[in-house]
C-alpha cells in the first residue's frame, strides 16, 4: 500500500468521526437525522470525507474508492432532499433513511479495506486486494445494512406521522 499523504490523514480523521459519530446516531437515535447534533456531525464529515476522497490519487487515475465517494454524495444528496423538502411525501423519511444508512456502508467499505491491508503496520493482516477474505468481509457488511435498514424502517413505520 502506498504511504498516506496529509490530504489522506485528514481523510481518514474525518472518516473515523462519520463513522463513530453515525454509529452513535444509529443506537442513540435509530435514524441518522439532520435535527440531532450527532446527525449533523456525521452528515458534514461524510460530505468532507467524500470530498476529499476525490481529490486522492494513489494510482493516477479514478478508482473504486472515488467511485463510492461520489455514490456517497449522491446519497448525501438524495437523503436530504428527502429530510428538507416534500419531494417523496410520505416516503420522505424511508427514503431518507435508506440514503443516509447506504453512507454509512459507503464508509464502511473502504475503512474495512484500508484497515486489513494496512493494519497492523508492517504486518498488515491482508496483503491483496483480490483476498477472499476481503469479499467475505464485504458480505458482512452488506448483510448488516440490509438488517439495520429492514430494522430501521420498521422503526419509522411505527413513529407517529
Amino acid at each position: 500500500m502506498p504511504e498516506i499523504i496529509p490530504l489522506g490523514w485528514f481523510h481518514t480523521a474525518m472518516g473515523i468521526i462519520a463513522l463513530v459519530s453515525g454509529g452513535f446516531t444509529l443506537a442513540r437515535f435509530k435514524e441518522i437525522s439532520p435535527q440531532t447534533r450527532s446527525g449533523q456531525i456525521y452528515l458534514v464529515t461524510t460530505l468532507i470525507t467524500a470530498g476529499t476522497a476525490l481529490a486522492i490519487f494513489q494510482r493516477g487515475e479514478f478508482g473504486p474508492g472515488h467511485a463510492l465517494a461520489v455514490m456517497t454524495l449522491a446519497a448525501l444528496a438524495v437523503g436530504t432532499v428527502a429530510a428538507t423538502t416534500n419531494l417523496f411525501g410520505k416516503l420522505s423519511r424511508y427514503v431518507q433513511a435508506i440514503s443516509y444508512s447506504a453512507t454509512l456502508l459507503f464508509h464502511c467499505i473502504p475503512a474495512v479495506t484500508d484497515g486489513l491491508l494496512r493494519l497492523p503496520v508492517g504486518n498488515p493482516v491482508l496483503t491483496s486486494i483480490d483476498d477472499p477474505i476481503l469479499k467475505m468481509c464485504y458480505l458482512v457488511l452488506l448483510l448488516l445494512f440490509l438488517v439495520g435498514v429492514s430494522l430501521q424502517l420498521r422503526w419509522v413505520y411505527r413513529q407517529p406521522a
